[in-house]
């Protein structure tokens, strides 16, 4: 059974940085991409991030500059720095994998604080 395991959450002051990542435990094929959401308290879940097995990024235009996604294909785990970080960057960050079959592998998602 394939799990997401995310980590790297928590308080940071405004300004600061902070990186997440999320690894795959247990055998997972041909993962198209990875991608990054988030979802603050009482709003809609948004794509953050997004980088392709090809290595293609794309960035929700809110973090474009200051979060910088990268993947490990020998490791199945996708990263996410983020720097320049706002009071409003506040959620639980969840990863995402997509596979060439179309099966979907969500983390349980890691909270990120933005706060002095």
């Amino acid at each position: 059974q394939v799990q997401l395991v995310e980590s790297g959450g928590g308080l940071v002051q405004p300004g600061g940085s902070l990186g997440l990542s999320c690894a795959a435990s247990g055998s997972i094929f041909s993962i198209y991409a990875m991608d990054w959401s988030r979802q603050a308290t009482g709003k809609q879940r948004e794509l953050v991030a997004r980088i392709t097995s090809g290595g293609s990024t794309n960035y929700a235009d809110s973090v474009k500059g200051r979060f910088t996604i990268s993947r490990d294909n020998a490791k199945n785990t996708v990263y996410l720095q983020m720097s320049s970080l706002k009071p409003e960057d506040t959620a639980v960050y969840y990863c995402h994998f997509r596979t060439a079959y179309g099966n979907d592998y969500w983390g349980q998602g890691t909270q990120v604080t933005v706060s002095s």
